[in-house]
């Protein structure tokens, strides 16, 4: 994990949070998006809440272009915090964004 995304998930998730990070090849996806959240198709992004202070966070291969990957990182984060797609989920990944990205974040949320 590189010192950005270190930097966030200690924000978000405090320094004390074992992370694991992977990016997995669409098949992978789909068949894990499958079995967990029984949806046949390869999901850009998956987050593993595994206790209180751990987590696993899997982003398709397909995204590794470091802005898209950056606002999937972060998605996962927020959902591994224990946000819910909506409102508030959707101004907390705005408002991060604003600062890593503060000239394309707009164009990165929309084309992910």
């Amino acid at each position: 994990m590189n010192k950005a995304w270190l930097k966030l998930k200690n924000q978000v998730l405090g320094e004390k949070y074992d992370l694991s990070f992977f990016y997995a090849e669409n098949d992978e996806m789909r068949r894990l998006n499958k079995i967990y959240r029984k949806k046949d198709y390869p999901a850009n992004v998956l987050s593993f809440p595994l206790s209180l202070n751990e987590g696993e966070i899997l982003i398709n291969e397909t995204y590794r272009e470091k802005h898209y990957a950056d606002y999937l990182f972060i998605h996962s984060l927020l959902h591994l915090k224990g946000f819910k797609h909506g409102k508030k989920m959707d101004e907390k990944e705005t408002e991060i964004m604003q600062k890593i990205h503060p000239k394309n974040w707009e164009e990165i949320i929309t084309d992910v």
